[in-house]
């Protein structure tokens, strides 16, 4: 059975004076993808795809030329659309983000409400997989459209963002959406999973601290 696997990417170098859409790894992020690339080449992938912003693209590069798979960039993969919103700190950021969630019909931060990021970036994996039919495909995205995908039904999905590392792996089977969740070395078993009634997919596991 085919399986798809959505990235986050690597750790970015954060500049309060650049919008975040425009970040790229830092030396730290770069490190990490190394160790993103080993822990990839223990599954079967066939093909990398990444979104548009740099960040994602670094990451994807980094994995695909040490895994020598194939890369290409697609269109619809970006983040949240946020680039309107200034830099702000952790805890103001996260008191937005849950808002965002807990909202999703409605503009509460930057220019696209929480459906209409998950319906664009649903699309946009879709067109990824009829491009690519049985294939293993690796995705390399952002945190808040993956936890919008695969957790935007649940109770408590800002819960499932905070978990996400830099980097962090959601496998997914392809056939029935069952996933594996690595939220970047050590392992911990969910024993309670979480499951979305939009897409039929379980968490199995959690995989912590790529680092």
């Amino acid at each position: 059975m085919p399986k798809l696997y959505l990235i986050k990417h690597s750790m970015p170098e954060l500049d309060p004076n650049v919008p975040a859409p425009d970040w790229h790894l830092g030396e730290l992020g770069r490190a990490r993808s190394e160790l993103l690339a080993r822990k990839l080449s223990a599954y079967p992938l066939d093909v990398i795809v990444s979104s548009v912003e740099p960040k994602a693209i670094e990451t994807a590069q980094i994995v695909a030329a040490r895994l020598n798979k194939p890369h290409e960039i697609a269109q619809g993969l970006h983040e949240h659309e946020r680039r309107n919103v200034p830099f702000m700190p952790r805890a103001e950021l996260e008191a937005r983000v849950a808002e965002f969630f807990a909202k999703p019909s409605e503009l509460v931060l930057g220019s696209e409400t929480a459906n209409q990021a998950h319906a664009r970036f649903a699309n946009a994996i879709h067109r990824v997989l009829e491009k690519y039919p049985q294939k293993n495909i690796a995705v390399v995205a952002h945190g808040t459209v993956i936890s919008l995908f695969v957790a935007r039904t649940q109770p408590m999905p800002f819960e499932f963002w905070k978990r996400l590392g830099l980097p962090s792996i959601v496998v997914l089977d392809v056939g029935c959406w069952i996933l594996e969740v690595g939220y970047a070395t050590s392992s911990q078993t969910i024993q309670h999973p979480i499951s979305n009634s939009q897409f039929p997919i379980t968490i199995q596991e959690v995989i912590e601290n790529v680092e």
